[in-house]
């Protein structure tokens, strides 16, 4: 198992010319840093890795590497002690990345699910209205956050604004979107009625609702990329081996295809509505 190493600025430094007076850096370092049973332990069970610039730890050493310090060789032949990362640094820093993922997947998923809920299926579903914004006294703000949304019936909506100066406002914010609606405004409230969509329309917004799952899977993926450089960022600090970032990276994956497989699951629910005539 080889110790990884963190760059920071080394607590202590022995050299010794290998190549002139072939001294053991090890029994150097074990001289230098007598004073503990704990680095007499670590000292005793080090060896050099040939393959790299890393100390081979062996068993009885591994319990004291998280605490105390490590050697590591330069390539003019001097040895270095560096203090080495804690696991408690390192399981923060690999707990904050996941908990990062997490977070962000989910709010993937809210997007994909909102954008979705504001697409007419031919049924009236007061979601329909999230995504219109209002300008309310030079604001611009959500039109469920200034009225109450309710369904009139299966092919109508209700909206009833919390204050009536802004009826106007809410109607022309309504006629200026995308859905295709025309409001009644009776100067109390304004009603929607939603029209029975032709066969053409479900198509067209069949592909609409496939290319937002598919963007939504793009973010997903996005996500996954930028967690694979925080890792292997962490891996070029020496503080997490490459078997740690090829755990990770398959941790990742599997996490990855769970929020595909909501994605994909949500988009099937929604092509269902559109196509149900």
């Amino acid at each position: 198992m080889a110790m990884p190493f963190s760059p920071a600025t080394p607590v202590r430094t022995t050299i010794c010319n290998q190549s002139r007076n072939k001294q053991n850096p090890l029994k150097t370092l074990r001289h230098k840093y007598s004073g503990g049973s704990d680095c007499a332990t670590f000292c005793s069970s080090v060896s050099w890795s040939s393959a790299s610039n890393y100390v081979t730890l062996h068993a009885g050493a591994r319990r004291f590497a998280a605490n105390l310090f490590a050697v590591r060789q330069l390539p003019d032949a001097r040895t270095e002690v560096v203090k080495c990362a804690t696991i408690e640094e390192i399981e923060a820093e690999k707990s904050l990345i996941e908990k990062n993922v997490k977070e962000r997947m989910e709010k993937t998923i809210e997007t994909v699910r909102s954008n979705f809920n504001s697409i007419r299926t031919g049924r009236a579903n007061p979601s329909m209205l999230d995504r219109i914004e209002v300008e309310y006294y030079g604001t611009p703000v959500s039109l469920k956050s200034i009225a109450q949304i309710s369904t009139a019936d299966a092919s109508s909506l209700l909206v009833q604004p919390y204050d009536k100066s802004s009826l106007k406002a809410i109607e022309k914010a309504i006629v200026s979107s995308d859905l295709g609606l025309t409001p009644n405004n009776d100067g109390d409230v304004i009603r929607l009625s939603v029209p029975q969509l032709t066969s053409e329309r479900r198509k067209e917004l069949s592909k609409l609702v496939a290319k937002q799952a598919e963007e939504g899977k793009v973010a997903l993926r996005n996500i996954r990329r930028d967690a694979m450089k925080a890792y292997d960022k962490l891996e070029k600090e020496k503080k997490l081996s490459e078997d740690n970032v090829k755990d990770l990276s398959s941790d990742l994956q599997k996490l990855t295809d769970e929020y595909m497989k909501k994605v994909d699951s949500i988009y099937k629910q929604k092509e269902k509505e559109l196509l149900t005539v």
